[in-house]
């Protein structure tokens, strides 16, 4: 089945990480340093400015934002006075911070690079999940992960599935009482198809429907994926720009959000804003969290 986006928002630098909450999409524009929200009619707000490049978002039970800085490694809150830290991941992550879910005890899953991906030696190397609890307290939970990225938590708040970009493959965990994360398994492996002159599917932010498939972005194919458990992709379209993340939301929750852009280069995202929400109507709605 082919879809068709339309664009909800233009003009943003790099959009990252949405999340559809209280009838509008969160997200972060993280190469213009700053989280913001749209409605269903295009109108867009500027939540917080983040200096040190905001990802990952996500709720504690009281309705308390928390924030992944990615940069200074770092998890923040905001509240009326403003973002603070939470926990400083800077000893914990090898790598700058990203994505992040959060299950509906409160406690922060949170993804990072394991390599300066813009620095001097862009070498891909295994990183970790790190998980942080409501007071604060921050531990490694999984390890030896490649880029672990984009995450979705199952309804039942046990299974974790995590998207590791530049292992081409999504992998889940069980989630134990205290936040631990046992039975690491591969839930879905894309096929290598350099061989016949294609790049990989490379997983980065994803969002669950509620038959259990996994939506996720490949921005190296420019592709949006509805992948099922054991691999099988059921439907798959292009938007107008490269995927980086998506989101189901909206009234009845069939409206899939799209977070695209051109590049994902800092400097030529922040020198020529081709960000996008794009939007598109699915058959299932969102399930589970983000």
């Amino acid at each position: 089945m082919s879809r068709t986006t339309t664009v909800l928002l233009d003009g943003l630098n790099f959009p990252e990480g949405p999340r559809w909450r209280d009838g509008k999409l969160w997200f972060s524009d993280m190469h213009g340093d700053r989280v913001m929200t749209v409605d269903a009619a295009g109108s867009a707000h500027t939540v917080c400015d983040v200096p040190g490049q905001p990802s990952g978002l996500g709720w504690t039970p009281d309705g308390t934002l928390l924030v992944v800085s990615m940069t200074d490694r770092r998890l923040l809150r905001l509240d009326e006075g403003g973002l603070s830290e939470v926990a400083d991941l800077s000893a914990l992550a090898s790598g700058h911070c990203n994505d992040m879910v959060v299950d509906a005890a409160g406690r922060a899953y949170v993804g990072n690079f394991g390599f300066d991906m813009f620095g001097d030696d862009p070498t891909p190397k295994h990183a970790e999940l790190i998980m942080v609890d409501l007071d604060g307290t921050a531990r490694v939970v999984a390890g030896e992960l490649i880029f672990p990225n984009g995450m979705v938590i199952f309804p039942d708040n046990r299974t974790l599935v995590v998207g590791e970009t530049m292992g081409a493959r999504l992998t889940a965990f069980t989630i134990q009482d205290d936040g631990s994360l046992v039975d690491r398994r591969i839930w879905a492996e894309f096929e290598d198809t350099s061989a016949a002159g294609a790049v990989p599917v490379a997983p980065d932010g994803c969002c669950l429907d509620a038959e259990g498939a996994i939506w996720v972005a490949s921005p190296m194919t420019g592709e949006v994926l509805r992948v099922h458990e054991g691999g099988r992709i059921s439907e798959r379209f292009k938007p107008d720009t490269l995927p980086f993340a998506c989101m189901l939301g909206g009234a009845d929750g069939r409206t899939l959000f799209v977070a695209t852009a051109e590049s994902y280069l800092p400097d030529e995202c922040r020198a020529r804003a081709t960000g996008r929400i794009e939007v598109v109507e699915v058959d299932v709605p969102g399930a589970g969290l983000p």
